[in-house]
């Protein structure tokens, strides 16, 4: 909660839900970036890729360190599911580190719902800052450009694959057939199969995590309303973060599968 302030529950709740936005070239409404995811996020990898990047450095070939043998369990258990998934071709050139990425990253996005939000915002507004939403995941703006980025990919591998002409006449021929008749019919089911993915690949990681999000703020401003909310508020946080730690990694989990499944259908044949 902002220093020196008493907030009503709804002023708490809107506070915290509340982005650090600027507006792109004094635009506004679609055109804003959200700073606070932005930066949030860039850190967080770069914190993921780091981390990996120096246990790397460091392995052995004799007895491994913890950090290592860490390390080489979460790359094995990625790649045992890239594995089962993408069977066209070496998926270590690109399958497995893009899925590897994809975990690490929303893993470390997600677990920011697990850091009590007035730990940061509080010191934040000494510094000036009027908001900041320390959750990624929990922006839709996020979760679509990271489900963007997976069409894109499939929409890469499925030409590199096919080539032009071969993914035009699948878009046009297939599922139903290559009647002229039915062109129409096969590409708007292509679009929508398209979109639809792209979709529910980003509502999924946020809806999950957006709800985490605000169940947390309400544990935190129980809290902060005396001695005996703030015992309460601390079982019942302890409690929830202990069983949002499973939505942590079963939501990262399923947006590695998903993105290793439409990587892998774009270079299927029809």
């Amino acid at each position: 909660m902002a220093a020196g302030k008493e907030l009503t529950p709804s002023e708490y709740i809107q506070e915290h839900l509340t982005f650090f936005s600027e507006p792109v070239a004094g635009g506004g409404g679609f055109w804003t970036l959200n700073i606070d995811s932005i930066v949030t996020s860039l850190l967080l990898g770069i914190i993921g890729i780091g981390f990996i990047w120096w246990v790397a450095r460091g392995a052995t070939s004799g007895v491994p360190s913890k950090r290592q043998a860490f390390v080489e369990v979460l790359i094995e258990f990625v790649d045992e599911q890239a594995k089962a998934i993408f069977l066209h071709g070496d998926r270590n050139r690109f399958v497995s580190p893009a899925a590897l990425t994809v975990f690490v990253w929303v893993v470390l996005m997600n677990a920011m719902d697990l850091v009590p939000i007035d730990w940061l915002a509080t010191p934040l507004h000494w510094l000036g800052l009027p908001a900041w939403r320390p959750v990624p995941t929990a922006d839709v703006n996020t979760t679509f450009a990271l489900s963007i980025s997976v069409l894109v990919l499939s929409l890469y591998f499925a030409i590199a694959v096919k080539g032009v002409g071969g993914w035009i006449h699948e878009m046009f021929c297939a599922p139903f057939g290559s009647k002229p008749l039915l062109w129409p019919a096969n590409f708007l089911f292509n679009c929508v199969e398209y979109i639809s993915k792209t979709l529910s690949h980003s509502m999924r990681l946020f809806g999950n995590l957006y709800a985490g999000e605000i169940l947390f703020l309400l544990l935190w401003m129980w809290a902060a309303t005396g001695v005996v909310g703030a015992i309460f508020g601390f079982f019942l946080g302890l409690g929830w973060a202990i069983f949002h730690i499973l939505i942590v990694l079963l939501q990262a989990y399923i947006f590695m599968m998903l993105t290793i499944v439409y990587i892998s259908m774009a270079h299927e044949h029809h």
